[in-house]
This record gives C-alpha cells, sequence and structure tokens, in this order.
C-alpha cells in the first residue's frame, strides 16, 4: 500500500532510542523528510547515521530537553528555517515515573511536564501552520491510564488522551488528525532495562498477561504511526488504540 507519505516532514520527539527510534526509521523508509529531538546527542546521531546509511535523507537533528521552556517553540523555528512547514508531529518523549511514597510536588510537576506539558506545547507551537495548510497529524505515544499503582507517568496519560480529543474537536475541519497510542510492552530501553530486565520475568509476563505470546517489537507501533500520518488515515481522530498484543483487559 503507498501511504503517499513520499515529501511529507516529520518531526518525531525521543527518537534517539527505541520506540521514536523506530518510528523515524519507518517514516523514512515511506519516503517522509525528518526531523529528530533527543537529549542524548551521542544516541541521536547514531539514529541519524542509520538513516542515511539506509539511503534516506539524513534527518535534522535537534539536541533538546522538550521539558525546557521554550524549547517547543526553539524546536518550532528549527523545523521550520529546515523545511518551511511540519506536516506529521510525533510526541514521543516521556516515561515512567514510580514512586516511593506519595511523591512531591517536584516529582508531580516533572511527571506532568514530560508526559503532558511537553507533547501538547509542541502541538500548539505547530496547530498554526498546519491550520494554514490545511492538513496536520498529530500523534501522541502516551500509555496506559488504568492505576495499577501510583506512578506519575499515569494521571498524564489521561490527560493527553482528553486534551487530545478536545483538540480534535477544534482542528479537524482544518484536515489536521490528533490520536493517541499507548503501547503495551514491547521491546524498549525502558522494558528491557527497567520493567522486565530479565528473560524469566518476560516469560512471567507474557504467560500472565498477554493473549499474543511474546512481547512485541518497535515495528509493531511504528506500523500504526505511519498508517496515521498518512492522508489514508483521514478519517480517524480523536482516538485512543493501544498496541500491547491484547494485554488489556478493557474492552473501550
Amino acid at each position: 500500500m503507498d501511504l503517499k507519505l513520499a515529501g511529507k516532514v516529520a518531526l518525531v520527539t525521543g527518537a534517539s532510542v527505541g520506540l521514536g527510534r523506530a518510528i523515524a526509521q519507518k517514516l523514512a523508509e515511506e519516503g517522509c523528510r525528518l526531523a529528530i529531538v533527543a537529549r542524548r546527542e551521542d544516541r541521536l546521531r547514531n539514529a541519524a547515521d542509520e538513516i542515511a546509511a539506509s539511503g534516506r535523507e539524513r534527518p535534522l537533528m535537534i539536541v533538546a530537553d522538550v521539558t525546557q521552556h521554550e524549547a517547543a517553540a526553539r524546536i518550532r523555528d528549527e523545523v521550520l528555517a529546515a523545511f518551511g512547514r511540519l506536516d506529521i508531529l510525533v510526541n514521543n518523549a516521556g516515561g515512567s515515573r514510580p514512586f516511593d511514597g506519595l511523591g512531591t510536588r517536584q516529582q508531580w510537576d516533572e511527571a506532568m511536564a514530560l508526559n503532558f506539558h511537553a507533547g501538547r506545547e509542541l502541538a500548539h507551537a505547530f496547530v498554526p501552520m498546519m491550520q494554514a495548510q490545511k492538513f496536520g497529524r498529530i500523534i501522541n505515544l502516551t500509555g496506559g491510564d488504568e492505576p495499577l499503582a501510583l506512578n506519575g507517568g499515569i494521571p498524564p496519560n489521561g490527560a493527553t488522551h482528553i486534551w487530545a480529543k478536545s483538540l480534535s474537536r477544534v482542528v479537524g475541519k482544518d484536515g489536521i488528525t490528533v490520536n493517541s497510542i499507548p503501547p503495551g510492552r514491547l521491546h524498549s530501553e525502558q522494558i528491557d532495562q527497567k520493567l522486565l530486565p530479565t528473560e524469566e520475568s518476560q516469560r512471567k509476563w507474557v504467560a500472565e498477561n498477554c493473549p499474543a505470546g511474546y512481547i512485541g517489537e518497535p515495528e509493531d507501533l511504528a506500523v500504526l504511526v505511519a498508517f496515521l500520518a498518512s492522508p489514508l488515515a483521514r478519517y480517524i481522530t480523536g482516538q485512543v488504540i493501544h498496541v500491547d498484543g491484547g494485554a488489556r483487559r478493557f474492552s473501550h
């Protein structure tokens, strides 16, 4: 299937490793011109090198902490200076924030800044331009909003889903879609090094939780991002689409 992404300009945050890196690679394969953002310059450069080595246009590298004041404006300005527009925004930066105890005000603020405000501010920075060109795709990588434990990374997921739904209703008439994808257990830095760091723990989790029978790969999610980014997905907006091998137990 031709996703009609050739020549589209895409921005992916958290693109140096794991899910973000796989998403950037997939969009590059589909012909997108890329800007990639991460804090760790060495890993971001490796990701850019890998895409360039595949014969694709080398991505614009933007080393930035998306939670910092004015980060959204700086990223927007660098993208527009390089490409003149943005068609696709993938808000991938984020992470779990388990607490010892109830968490401090500073810990909660940091969790909200990373997992909610940073992506929202980036989207708001680019929306006026997307409205002017009558096309845009905003895709948020979130997480589950089922509170199994007190974790600062969970409430921002629910906030993002509600904000994204609200935004989708405002910008739908402008050819802009806004969707959210909560990844399940997919092989990534966070899963393989922190949450399920051993083969035994991974096998146990799969046996108890995952109907598909295995932990997914980043590419299993990247294909959905590419489709949602496509002009073909014009009627899919305001949705929360789980990619988890069936592990989520709720039907809605």
